[in-house]
């Protein structure tokens, strides 16, 4: 007897059990007893179905693939093995529906599912799957910087039931990139640079500064991280109009919550390009991260009688920057940032943000047009243990020469926005000659900064802020920039063919030019198909110290296989090198590499 089964398009997703039951005595259940249903992309009456095929082995079945960090001026893309065909992963996903209560009628609709697991991949309501932790301190877990991909943490999850101690916002996005397409929910990890954080949901990113330029932590609770990561996910709408199905923003990372507990999306990304921050779900948070106004503030004498708040600058184009996810198909960064929002400066994006305002900006008096602008004149990156330097700009458009008090103040932060030290402060009478531009040199020496690296298990790059006051009308004005380190390479080599189911060895290389020795330096290596992930414990390398590492692989599968290898140590993490290989019935082929 031959027994086929048809699913209907909106079956209930979950394990099923099967049997075949014939007259009253005989009853034949299938070796394992059980089968799985996911949502099917493939199928044209599923509520995620995607048309292009090509489309759908990116987003449902590649299980490598990259994130994409750094900041606006320097983005780093960095391979993630997403791997959820892994051991248990889909069991552990299963698992998460049970643990947030889902109702099994819930489970056929995609909208309901992707918001259930954008709240349960963190651990704050639920005790999902990741910690969230931006202290710097993670002593008692594993860094966020340290992981390599997802299939690990849920694994981990799904043996342990316990929170997986630590995760960030792409490592919780990397996360739900498994998660949505191991359930069959087209899914894709995307990075927005300069990347609003609204606490008051106002729409407007308040930054307050003491008069040396450094920012006021205490004061300031917005912020602007160099990045955040969140995903999009491929699904119909039939919750909302016409007019909103699509991609969906979808956000696992713990920033503020919803509906009483952090869960964020999925958000329709035409209704965030268009303002309509009063569809569901949490529209308006994620744009405020993507076109939310930055104000800079001045703030004389903080927390005294004679504090004194004085409105620097308002800067309408500076958040919400080159938005990026992988290329379909093609190991490159693809820029989707007019899915998000209309170009800076254009009627239509002034229009947008008219329309979403919920609140006016404070009522303060608004400066009047400076005679002199502020500016920065540098590289984008620096080699970590080199000098940094670069140069403060100031414009005079005025037909007099213009005396300047300029301070600045340069300091180390981590990605997003949290200050960890001031490592270079400078206070100069500048003397601005008609129509005229001067520029004044900065060096922060390797020694300036160095010596603070371990005070964070995080990237780390350096805020310059200056404000300079002209002497001749009493006006104050600021600007910013953000300067980024480049590391030293991992060089990973291995032989140019090898056959799919022998051995061959891996050999990765480091070299430590830094200057300074790296304390408890570690390499992390993993291989989807080839080896599950590994850590080799280098201790202390002193400066231009060399170490190799070897790993044995076992190619198991056909199809691309990923190499990825990460450095930490307590002086700086995150360095990243990779090998890309094409495994067919016969052989493995290297394909491309690269390390940042």
């Amino acid at each position: 007897i031959e027994v086929e089964v048809k699913l209907a398009p909106n079956a209930i997703v979950g394990k099923y059990s099967f049997k075949v039951k014939i007259g009253e005595d005989y009853t034949y259940e299938t070796e394992n007893g059980h089968f799985y249903v996911l949502f099917n992309p493939w199928c044209e009456d599923d509520d995620v179905h995607l048309p292009e095929e090509n489309a759908r082995q990116e987003y449902v079945l590649k299980d490598t693939g990259y994130i994409y960090t750094g900041s606006v001026n320097d983005i780093t893309g960095k391979p993630w093995n997403f791997g959820q065909f892994e051991r248990n992963v889909l069991d552990c996903c299963l698992y998460l529906l049970d643990k947030k209560g889902l109702k099994q009628s819930a489970r056929r609709e995609p909208v309901r599912v992707a918001r259930a697991m954008s709240a349960v991949v963190n651990s704050n309501d639920e005790n999902g799957v990741l910690y969230g932790n931006w202290s710097g301190n993670y002593a008692d877990g594993t860094p966020p910087v340290y992981w390599t991909g997802s299939s690990a943490i849920l694994q981990q999850y799904y043996e342990s039931r316990e929170p997986v101690r630590y995760g960030q916002c792409w490592v919780f996005s990397g996360v739900l990139t498994t998660v949505m397409r191991c359930l069959g929910i087209p899914s894709r990890s995307v990075t927005n640079f300069c990347s609003a954080h609204d606490t008051e949901g106002n729409l407007t990113i308040d930054i307050y500064l003491n008069q040396k330029g450094e920012k006021l932590n205490d004061i300031t609770t917005d912020s602007v991280w160099n990045f955040h990561m969140w995903n999009d996910v491929w699904m119909k709408r039939p919750d909302l109009p016409e007019g909103y199905d699509g991609w969906q923003a979808l956000d696992a990372t713990p920033q503020e919550e919803s509906e009483g507990i952090f869960q964020c999306g999925p958000s329709p990304l035409s209704a965030i390009k268009k303002g309509e921050v009063y569809l569901a779900y949490d529209t308006k948070f994620i744009f405020a991260e993507v076109n939310a106004d930055r104000i800079i503030w001045l703030v004389e004498n903080p927390k005294t009688d004679q504090q004194k708040t004085t409105r620097l600058r308002a800067h309408y184009s500076a958040v919400g920057k080159n938005i990026s996810t992988k290329a379909l198909g093609k190991d490159e960064r693809q820029d989707i940032t007019e899915l998000y929002k209309f170009p800076e400066g254009t009627p239509e994006e002034r229009k947008v943000m008219e329309r979403a305002s919920a609140v006016c900006f404070p009522d303060v008096p608004i400066p009047t047009p400076q005679s002199i602008q502020l500016g920065f004149e540098s590289d984008k990156s620096f080699l970590l243990g080199s000098p940094i330097t670069f140069q403060i700009s100031l414009s005079n458009n005025s037909s007099q020469s213009q005396a300047v008090a300029l301070t600045a103040a340069c300091q180390l932060q981590t990605y997003n926005g949290k200050t960890l030290a001031t490592i270079k402060a400078l206070k100069q009478e500048v003397t601005v000659m008609a129509n005229a531009c001067t520029s004044v040199p900065v060096v922060i020496e390797a020694s300036d900064y160095l010596q603070h690296l371990s005070m964070a298990s995080d990237d780390l790059l350096v805020r310059v802020t200056a404000v300079g006051e002209n002497k001749d009308s009493n006006s104050v004005f600021a600007d910013d920039t953000t300067l980024s380190f480049k590391y030293p390479p991992i060089t990973v080599d291995m032989p140019a063919t090898a056959k799919t189911g022998e051995p061959f060895t891996c050999t990765f290389t480091f070299k430590n030019n830094i200057g300074v020795v790296m304390e408890s330096c570690k390499l992390h290596v993993e291989g989807l198909g080839l080896f599950r992930l590994e850590t080799f414990d280098q201790g202390n390398v002193r400066a231009g110290g060399i170490f190799r590492s070897k790993i044995i692989c076992t190619p198991d599968r056909r199809g691309e296989r990923k190499i990825i290898a990460k450095i930490t140590s307590d002086q700086l993490d995150d360095i990243n090198g990779y090998l890309v290989l094409t495994c067919n019935q016969k052989q493995c082929i290297i394909k491309t590499g690269y390390s940042s």
